[in-house]
């Protein structure tokens, strides 16, 4: 029997999978890459794929002038989730993930860069792909933008700045605004990448990076540790059979 095949969307280069990946691989999955990055024409079809991933990007989910592909992608995740597939949004994922459902992105007073603690709602602590979270969390973030709740979502986790940081719609769409995929090597990455120069530069007041890398040293430890069971427990969701479709695809 064939391996089952993940469908993964990439923005840049930068922002990979990163400690998803080998999880993905040791549970036996191939994993298909479309980087609209360099195929902004690209449109995919879902056929014969187990699940999408919607990885992060530094553009905004409404730069739709400069990044068309984001309505497609849009289109993509919303019979992705009619179908009934597991789905799972990172960062500008989760942020597409909401619009894709009638939610909403718009900029926060002040971005989330470094390492900041996030709190589990009532529904979030009795959500059992969060079950290794504690109450208050410190996780990886590195976005500028929030999210408004999409209709008949499921808020699992938030903070002052961005009340809507995790959640679920139905029984296998997550949006995660947190990085649980980073490693040290892949923080350091971004902390220097060209990209990431300017928002660096213009929230120095907010966003210390010596401070993030030296926080790194305590915190990247606990980050693998609550990444490899909480992307577990998102795979052992899976259903590999056919599926009822929940809400049309537009």
């Amino acid at each position: 029997m064939a391996r089952p095949k993940i469908l993964v969307f990439q923005h840049v280069p930068f922002e990979p999978l990163g400690t998803l990946d080998p999880l993905l691989k040791e549970a036996g999955f191939r994993i298909r890459y479309v980087n609209f990055g360099r195929e902004p024409e690209a449109r995919p079809v879902l056929d014969r794929y187990a699940a999408l991933i919607v990885l992060g990007g530094p553009m905004n989910a409404d730069q739709i002038d400069r990044h068309p592909n984001l309505v497609t992608e849009v289109e993509i995740i919303r019979e992705a989730v009619a179908r009934n597939m597991s789905v799972l949004g990172i960062c500008l994922g989760a942020q597409l993930l909401a619009k894709a459902l009638g939610g909403s992105v718009a900029r926060n007073e002040v971005p989330e860069i470094g390492w900041h603690k996030v709190q589990l709602t009532d529904a979030g602590a009795h959500e059992p792909i969060l079950a290794a979270f504690a109450r208050s969390q410190e996780v990886f973030q590195w976005h500028e933008d929030g999210i408004s709740l999409p209709p008949d979502a499921v808020c699992l986790a938030g903070s002052a700045v961005s009340p809507v940081q995790a959640f679920r719609y139905g029984e296998h769409a997550f949006g995660f605004q947190f990085h649980l995929e980073a490693s040290r090597t892949l923080i350091e990455r971004w902390l220097t990448v060209p990209d990431h120069q300017e928002i660096l530069s213009d929230e120095s007041a907010h966003i210390d990076v010596d401070g993030i890398r030296d926080r790194c040293d305590d915190a990247i430890e606990h980050l693998q540790a609550l990444s490899n069971s909480t992307f577990s427990r998102w795979i052992e969701r899976f259903e590999m059979g056919p599926r009822k479709q929940l809400m049309p695809s537009k």
